[in-house]
């Protein structure tokens, strides 16, 4: 099979297309010829090598994709060969073929395009952070970080279809409002200054939940319009940097401060992320949230890919094509 593989960290240069064997399911594993796979800003960070789950060189990067059943592990039941599913995959997704385990594979509703059900780690990112981590309460203010990246653009559209009363998104580049002024956002606010801009828009009460993927001094400019009984959910540091904060405003305010990683259910506790998958394809069905896609390519352009998420003009998710 052909596949992309990060020969050593460094820049998107170093993302090598190469020639490599099949792999084979082990039990309780499925086998699965890839239509398309999605980019994550976590693959980004495992090529430079700064990413803590990131595995040492030689790797093939990705976590999701979508694509054909092709073998059975033995053990595994609930899956046939030839049915479509998309997939967390074990040991990487940029490859004509993937090893995924079964519990972190999930059969596609007929209705549902490859593409509409794609950016799987970013579908079920934004909901959980919503959901389980966030608490969201309908008729709340959520303000959402990064909201024209891939788990942004979802959790502006899941906020809005599990009732929030207002949302509102960050952007790096005021020439993203109209994208995530589409997606449903009631505001779209530039980094600086925001705190102060969204305590003006809720009288000084703050947002009630926030989604920050961002951290450092957006962390803490945010931990400024949390509003009483708020939560952060903390759920990456893109910027590259970890926020700081006291600890006094949380128990004189009731707020809290929570982490998020769907990597780690992943790892400790993957079949607890079934019931988010279905929920997730439910909204889809409904047509209550859509997954844009900010660009395609081709598997053996993934430099050309990197670089565009690199560049932070990207909105929405980034697709590759085996």
């Amino acid at each position: 099979m052909k596949a992309i593989v990060v020969e050593q960290n460094g820049p998107p240069e170093h993302l090598r297309y190469q020639e490599l064997p099949d792999p084979s399911p082990k039990a309780g594993e499925v086998l699965v010829r890839t239509t398309l796979t999605s980019l994550n800003y976590a693959d980004v960070q495992a090529r430079r090598g700064g990413y803590e789950a990131g595995s040492p060189p030689p790797f093939i990067p990705g976590l999701d994709a979508v694509g054909v059943v092709e073998a059975l592990g033995d053990g595994v039941e609930g899956l046939r060969v030839g049915q479509r599913v998309a997939v967390f995959a074990t040991g990487g997704s940029y490859a004509e073929k993937v090893v995924a385990k079964a519990v972190l594979a999930y059969p596609v509703p007929p209705e549902l395009p490859d593409e509409a059900v794609s950016g799987l780690t970013a579908l079920v990112t934004a909901y959980n952070t919503l959901t389980w981590a966030g608490r969201l309460q309908k008729g709340e203010t959520v303000l959402v970080h990064a909201a024209a990246g891939g788990v942004g653009s979802l959790a502006v559209q899941m906020a809005r279809a599990l009732g929030a009363g207002r949302v509102f998104g960050t952007v790096g580049s005021l020439a993203k409002t109209g994208f995530v002024r589409n997606l449903g956002a009631d505001e779209v606010l530039g980094y600086e200054g925001f705190a102060e801009q969204v305590l003006g828009l809720t009288q000084q009460q703050g947002a009630d939940l926030i989604l920050d993927s961002v951290a450092g001094e957006v962390f803490n400019q945010g931990m400024q319009c949390l509003a009483p009984f708020g939560r952060m959910v903390v759920y990456g540091h893109a910027g590259g940097q970890p926020g700081t904060f006291e600890t006094r405003p949380l128990h004189r305010q009731t707020k809290a401060v929570v982490g998020y990683s769907s990597g780690h259910y992943r790892r400790s506790r993957p079949e607890l992320l079934r019931p988010t998958v279905e929920a997730v394809f439910e909204l889809l069905k409904a047509g209550k949230i859509r997954l844009e896609i900010g660009a395609r390519f081709k598997l053996e352009e993934a430099p050309k890919a990197h670089a565009l998420m690199e560049s932070r003009q990207s909105m929405g998710k980034i697709l590759l094509y085996p």
